[in-house]
């Protein structure tokens, strides 16, 4: 009777998890686009100032409830030294979004190189 139970409930409450990335240089952007991201979806959210958001050092996380499905954001710093942990991260998610500062045209290059790296080590 518990595993009926239990398998009604994980059915009807349960909500199907998925990790996404958001990578990028330092200062491209990836903060802005998570907390918009989070204002959007979450009706109750009332996000942060867009004037008040500094470096990530480390990683955000953000959760986005759509339908059945979860979706988790994780942020993580584009500082030069935390770009070798981002491919540690790689198992753990099911997508990644690689955000670029396209008015930024001496950094693209930069940018190139970044990802290059994270996605061939």
């Amino acid at each position: 009777m518990y595993t009926l139970l239990s398998g009604l409930y994980k059915y009807i409450f349960q909500r199907d998890e998925y990790c996404v990335l958001i990578l990028g240089l330092d200062n491209a952007g990836k903060t802005t686009f998570l907390e918009q991201t989070k204002t959007r979806f979450n009706k109750n959210y009332k996000g942060m100032s867009l004037s008040k958001i500094t470096t990530t050092v480390g990683l955000n996380i953000g959760t986005i409830d759509v339908g059945k499905t979860r979706l988790m954001f994780w942020d993580l710093g584009g500082q030069e030294e935390l770009q070798s942990l981002w491919d540690k991260y790689y198992a753990e998610s099911h997508g990644v979004i690689y955000v670029i500062d396209s008015t930024d045209e001496e950094r693209l290059s930069e940018s190139k190189r970044a990802f290059d790296l994270s996605v061939n080590s």
